[in-house]
């Protein structure tokens, strides 16, 4: 374990101890606080296999099938957006804005929903909750599927600018963790998001705020008067979301929030009522 985790720290990877163990735990098929159970002798040699896929930065969670989200084990692979922890943080506020609502059974639409974090979250967390999750590509969409079987999400295939007229004017809350990085970013973008994750799941445009341009005239149609969306984007982005979300297109209470590192991580706004 202390030679994988040296092997990983020299290749660049941010938390080599930790995937160490996950690896570990994955091959053995124990969790991570298990692994004393594990004798020496009984180390499997498929260990460095996987030791040496992270150490060339293929994703953990690739390796895996597997990625942990709030209170959920999610299965993902290539074609998908690994969820990341930061995203977090975005649905603890959307969740305790919708039980604040005093909305019986509150509707949901999470836009480019990729693995269906987001709105399995949402569905779990909210129980009596209408969740409708989004996402444009196929590939993408197997694990949404996959994942949201047997929950209570319902899993859309569409475009985030044209999902859901059927909804207009009804929705309580639409979330989103789109597309935020500026294309001119490509080469600083770490190698597990800039190799293995969808490229449409990462970039949007020349200064990464096409995506969310976009969703605004969708949340906007979408909600009903004093409904929220809530939007993640870039740290660097702090301060020019609001200004997408302003009075004149419609929208009132236009804000950033900090994430746990209290880097500003994503937006909200209130459609205005009449």
């Amino acid at each position: 374990m202390a030679q994988a985790t040296q092997r990983l720290a020299d290749a660049g990877v941010p938390s080599p101890r930790f995937d160490a163990e996950e690896l570990a735990a994955f091959v053995h098929g124990v969790k991570r606080g298990e692994l004393h159970l594990v004798q020496d002798g009984d180390f499997d040699a498929r260990y460095w296999e996987a030791v040496a896929r992270r150490e060339a930065r293929e994703p953990l969670q690739h390796i895996t099938g597997r990625a942990f989200f709030r209170y959920l084990e999610l299965q993902v692979g290539p074609g998908v957006f690994v969820p990341r922890p930061e995203t977090e943080s975005v649905v603890g506020w959307a969740i305790d804005a919708v039980r604040a609502m005093d909305v019986v059974e509150p509707l949901i639409v999470d836009l480019c929903s990729g693995s269906g974090a987001i709105a399995l979250a949402m569905a779990q967390e909210v129980p009596r909750s209408r969740v409708h999750a989004v996402e444009l590509s196929e590939d993408a969409l197997v694990w949404t599927r996959k994942n949201a079987q047997g929950s209570r999400v319902s899993v859309h295939q569409g475009d985030a600018l044209s999902a859901l007229p059927e909804l207009d004017g009804q929705v309580d809350l639409v979330i989103s963790n789109p597309p935020y990085i500026p294309l001119t970013e490509w080469e600083y973008v770490a190698p597990e998001a800039r190799d293995h994750d969808p490229q449409m799941a990462l970039f949007s445009g020349e200064d990464g705020l096409d995506a969310i341009r976009g969703i605004e005239r969708t949340a906007h149609r979408l909600l009903r008067p004093g409904g929220l969306v809530v939007i993640e984007h870039a740290d660097t982005q702090g301060g020019q979301v609001p200004w997408i979300f302003h009075e004149a297109a419609g929208w009132s209470d236009a804000a950033d929030h900090p994430d746990l590192n209290n880097r500003p991580r994503f937006a909200t706004a209130r459609k205005a009522t009449p």
